[in-house]
């Protein structure tokens, strides 16, 4: 009787991340992958909602630094492509840490390659380049941490400290095929990185925007409105005091009701998802 709900579920949630115009299909498990099962990382990186939410307080966290931002606002579609970056980025994601070895590194050369053409001046007149070891580090730890806490919030409140520091441990094997440096083991090494960053980080109009574009990408549907409202506003709650203050944003009036009703869909979309074998090795 509920089996129709479920593959709702699931439909919508593929259809979003998946761009099926096209020919895009969810990346399949492989016990080749560069992360074995059981690792901490394909435990963390498997949950959908937490995801969701630790993947919009990455951007809005990484997004500080302003030669993270110039990148993005100088060399891609990010006004008009916001949903299409979000789905690049989840699927890099997955891929890296699912997908069969080759796939992963053929992910990783791309965005390499990519990296080796973005670069140019920051409104101050400093030049940046994506493949910096020292900015491609920021982009990466401010990422892991949000990514991580947004599990911990819905998915494993009760996460021991040894296993927060084996997330960075193996995030950090991607960074550093990524050319990263420093790259952070522990969950103690990535806040004292976090720190070194913090007199770097900026805001102004143009971290404003981004910001609003991030908030504010439109719903597909009338059904995923309420949705992502929810999801923003889970974003907001879990930033980084220092970033939600940067970005002038307010925790929502409802924490403990946003921080409910998230925890409730990250646990009706686990039900969802229960025996779908795309994340399942082969």
């Amino acid at each position: 009787m509920l089996a129709p709900l479920r593959r709702a579920l699931v439909r919508e949630v593929r259809s979003t991340f998946n761009d099926q115009a096209r020919g895009e299909r969810p990346v399949p498990a492989s016990d080749q992958a560069l992360f074995p099962v059981g690792s901490v990382i394909r435990r963390v990186h498997g949950d959908v909602t937490s995801m969701m939410v630790g993947g919009v307080a990455a951007l809005l966290t990484q997004m500080l630094h302003p030669g993270a931002l110039a990148g993005v606002w100088d060399h891609s579609d990010v006004n008009a492509d916001m949903l299409g970056r979000l789905r690049r980025t989840a699927r890099f994601i997955a891929t890296t840490t699912y997908a069969h070895r080759d796939s992963a590194m053929e992910a990783i050369a791309k965005v390499k390659a990519i990296h080796e053409q973005v670069g140019g001046r920051l409104p101050d007149g400093t030049e940046y380049r994506a493949t910096d070891p020292w900015l491609l580090a920021w982009v990466h730890v401010a990422g892991a941490i949000n990514f991580l806490d947004g599990w911990r919030r819905y998915g494993e409140p009760g996460m021991s400290g040894a296993d927060q520091d084996r997330y960075f441990a193996e995030h950090g094997e991607i960074a550093r095929l990524l050319d990263a440096d420093p790259v952070p083991r522990s969950r103690a090494e990535a806040e004292r990185l976090v720190r070194e960053f913090r007199p770097e980080l900026r805001t102004d109009e143009r971290t404003r925007t981004y910001r609003d574009l991030v908030l504010n990408v439109p719903a597909r549907s009338m059904a995923q409105a309420p949705v992502q409202l929810l999801l923003k506003n889970a974003a907001i709650d879990l930033l980084p005091p220092f970033a939600r203050k940067m970005h002038v944003l307010s925790p929502p009036l409802a924490g403990t009701v946003v921080r409910g009703a998230t925890y409730g869909l990250a646990s009706a979309l686990r039900w969802a998802f229960a025996g779908e074998r795309y994340r399942t090795a082969k």
